[in-house]
């Protein structure tokens, strides 16, 4: 495990135009994000789970506390109604019949036990008056006299205003309810206490599941890094398949280094040959040259030797043209209507006149035109034409231009001796030639840059033949 995951952080040291280090800010790693990643998602679940626990119990308990004033006031009010019956015989300064409730009295109906209640009681007359009211002696001070009938908070404490039944009266009882403000005060304590501890619960959980799943991810790292660094593009990754996401990156990984490792043999095999091909011409004018001013000549001999090495020049600026076709930027391909049957009578004139002797005629009864590269498609059928020209002597050459469902093409068939299967696999690989043609003309690249020019275009060239039945390239392009 490298030291950025070890620690959690990436550090990339860079250098300013001065020559002074500087330190971007550093970055966390995946397996960090994740943990911490999980930690708030914990940390985000608990407090949504707390908020509604707090609300809710502060809802239940509120409900609660007022339930059981509604019914300790109901008790009491049943109380002050018998005890004023009873005493209505009596002579009461502000009452009911002349009924006189005292200090006392209310004392006694309230709760016989005193300090242990947890409620006081005020009876009042609405008018008012120097007798109007009477309560216990803990009732609290600055209640108001006014208060509406029924129930609500007061700072820490809950009242309730109501009627005694028969009378004027009005009956206020109060309850302590700092019990509610101490369960919420503990229920605070507690998330405060909880919610960090969850949180690091929660990091340090992330963390460990983390490291546990980016394992393979660390495995499969270390193994691309040996792949680079011994250049075994080949080399099977481990776990590749296709179980999980990790899996298929595996694979996708190894496939696209086996693809990378096909590129790179076919590199190495095209440097070899370009560097055959363009040796053996430097090799020949270099001799041809040193011969020709070894000694001198008549006008005859040096016009022969001009001769040859205008030939070797030929050969190098064709072999130039077709390295620079065949490395093409696709994206500088040019997309212009080219006109085939004029391109394939172009050929078929010219390898007449380079090889007289040659029957090569041409079938295009109509035109046809394709949107594409003018230079690379001539080039193209161009070098299916001298193909046949050149490896069938004698033979009849035909080059036939199609059209249908809206694709085109251009056939160069001839009635030589054709090739054999193993041969006829190899054509179109670059500088590739049979054995019986490596000392003709060619270099070997004329049906590699066809082939290359077909998939630039979006088609395809096809190769068919058999011995004694001749050899046929198939160019076909999108209209």
């Amino acid at each position: 495990m490298s030291a950025g995951v070890a620690t959690g952080w990436n550090v990339e040291r860079k250098w300013s135009r001065a020559g002074k280090r500087t330190d971007p800010p550093m970055r966390l790693t995946l397996r960090l994000r994740l943990a911490l990643f999980s930690a708030l998602a914990t940390g985000l679940a608990v407090l949504l789970v707390a908020t509604g626990l707090y609300f809710a119990v502060n809802s239940f308990l509120r409900q609660a506390q007022v339930e059981r004033l509604l019914t300790t006031s109901a008790v009491i009010a049943v109380r002050l109604e018998a005890a004023l019956q009873r005493a209505s015989d009596r002579n009461w300064p502000f009452g009911l019949d002349g009924v006189a409730i005292t200090q006392d009295t209310l004392e006694t109906l309230v709760d016989a036990r005193g300090k242990n209640r947890t409620v006081e009681v005020r009876i009042q007359l609405p008018g008012g008056g120097p007798f109007s009211e009477q309560h216990t002696t803990r009732f609290p001070a600055g209640v108001p006299l006014n208060l509406p009938l029924g129930v609500r908070a007061s700072g820490d404490q809950l009242l309730t205003v109501q009627e005694l039944r028969g009378s004027d009266l009005r009956l206020t009882v109060i309850s302590d309810a700092r019990a509610l403000g101490e369960a919420r005060q503990a229920f605070t304590w507690a998330l405060a206490w909880l919610l960090p501890l969850a949180l690091l619960l929660a990091l340090g959980i992330g963390s460990f599941v983390a490291g546990r799943l980016l394992r393979p991810v660390r495995t499969l790292e270390n193994a691309a890094r040996e792949v680079g660094e011994g250049a075994q593009l080949r080399r099977p990754l481990p776990g590749a398949g296709e179980d999980d996401e990790l899996s298929r990156l595996a694979l996708t990984l190894q496939g696209t280094f086996g693809r990378l490792a096909d590129a790179r043999d076919r590199e190495q095999a095209f440097m070899r040959a370009a560097s055959h091909d363009l040796r053996s011409p430097l090799a020949a004018l270099t001799a041809r040259v040193e011969g020709s001013l070894a000694r001198d000549r008549d006008a005859a001999r040096y016009r022969a030797d001009l001769q040859e090495i205008g030939t070797d020049i030929t050969r190098l600026s064709s072999l130039t043209n077709h390295l620079l076709l065949l490395a093409r930027d696709p994206s500088q391909l040019a997309r212009a209507p080219v006109p085939l049957r004029e391109l394939a009578a172009d050929a078929v004139d010219r390898a007449r006149e380079l090889a007289p002797e040659a029957d090569v005629d041409l079938t295009a009864p109509q035109p046809v035109t394709v949107p594409g590269d003018r230079v690379l498609l001539g080039q193209s059928i161009w070098n299916l034409t001298m193909n046949a020209v050149r490896h069938a002597p004698g033979a009849t050459v035909t080059v036939t231009l199609a059209e249908a469902d809206g694709w085109a093409t251009i056939t160069v068939h001839d009635d030589g001796p054709g090739v054999g299967a193993d041969v006829l696999a190899r054509l179109g690989e670059a500088f590739y030639r049979p054995d019986a043609s490596r000392s003709g003309e060619g270099h070997g690249l004329g049906l590699a840059l066809a082939r290359r020019a077909a998939e630039l275009h979006g088609g395809t060239l096809t190769l068919s033949s058999a011995p004694g039945e001749g050899f046929t390239a198939t160019l076909r392009l999108p209209g």
